[in-house]
């Protein structure tokens, strides 16, 4: 069977968001644990050393351990017809037809960076990397690509915004949103996008939510620059609220701008004694 550096092999494709994944003609190849750290980092630094692998496949081992558990692990692979690794000189890479999902993410954002709107942008990279793996490579990593994907999204929709794409720039603000609800930079989006589209009620509504959010969880208000968003659309509100009738001083029992209050029904007075 061809290898993965065969470019007349099979098409394979290593999926790492969401969970490893190897799909030969998208069969999938069933790899032990400890092969699929080998593969999975391989994947994400593909221009690491094997020292560099070693060390950080197996960092609590000395350096000449770590090395020989690597060339051992490399060895069991390659036994596989399935390999989808390529060894040359003191690197170690994924073969050239094999597709890796992480790169479609880092593509996708390069081409936001540049002004352009791939296709189903938003919903590339929607899970974390390696989900129920723990090893310090794969926190940085999973770290790396999720802000790179918030980001991604956040461009993303200010691209469709300014545009006048209102449908498009919500659903990427929302994709935004769903990953980190604490975040304030696409709710401050989302008001942007209501208030673009003349939809007061939506942006003020969206504002309230996102506070009572922040406040329950974080017990944090909004930014001034968020606030800002609504100080025009609530101006009116503010300066209705501060409108007064004229009432009698005598009216009133409470500092200025109390309500006035109602007055009750006057009780009986007793006779006094005769």
């Amino acid at each position: 069977m061809p290898t993965a550096g065969n470019p007349s092999g099979p098409r394979v494709s290593l999926h790492l968001l969401g969970g490893f994944r190897l799909l030969h003609d998208d069969v999938p190849v069933v790899v032990p644990r400890g092969l699929q750290r080998v593969i999975a980092l391989i994947g994400l630094q593909p221009s690491a050393t094997r020292s560099h692998l070693a060390g950080l496949l197996w960092p609590e081992t000395s350096e000449e351990r770590a090395l020989s558990s690597l060339r051992t692990a490399l060895w069991r692979l390659r036994q596989d017809p399935c390999c989808p690794l390529l060894t040359g000189g003191d690197t170690v890479r994924l073969g050239g037809t094999v597709q890796l999902d992480v790169d479609e993410l880092v593509e996708a954002a390069a081409r936001v960076r540049d002004g352009e709107v791939p296709h189903a942008a938003s919903a590339t990279g929607r899970h974390d990397l390696l989900p129920g793996w723990y090893d310090d490579w794969v926190l940085l990593e999973r770290e790396r690509l999720r802000q790179l994907r918030l980001h991604m999204l956040e461009e993303l929709a200010g691209n469709h915004l300014a545009a006048g794409r209102h449908g498009e720039a919500l659903e990427a603000a929302l994709e935004a949103m769903a990953a980190e609800p604490l975040r304030e930079t696409p709710h401050r989006l989302v008001v942007r996008i209501h208030l673009a589209e003349g939809n007061a009620f939506e942006a003020v509504h969206s504002f309230y939510v996102y506070r009572d959010l922040l406040l329950r969880e974080l017990r944090l208000e909004p930014s001034a620059a968020m606030c800002a968003l609504l100080a025009d659309t609530l101006a009116p509100i503010r300066h209705a609220t501060r409108r007064e009738p004229p009432t009698r001083r005598t009216d009133r029992t409470g500092p200025p701008g109390a309500p006035t209050p109602q007055r009750g029904p006057t009780a009986p007075t007793s006779p006094g004694p005769r």
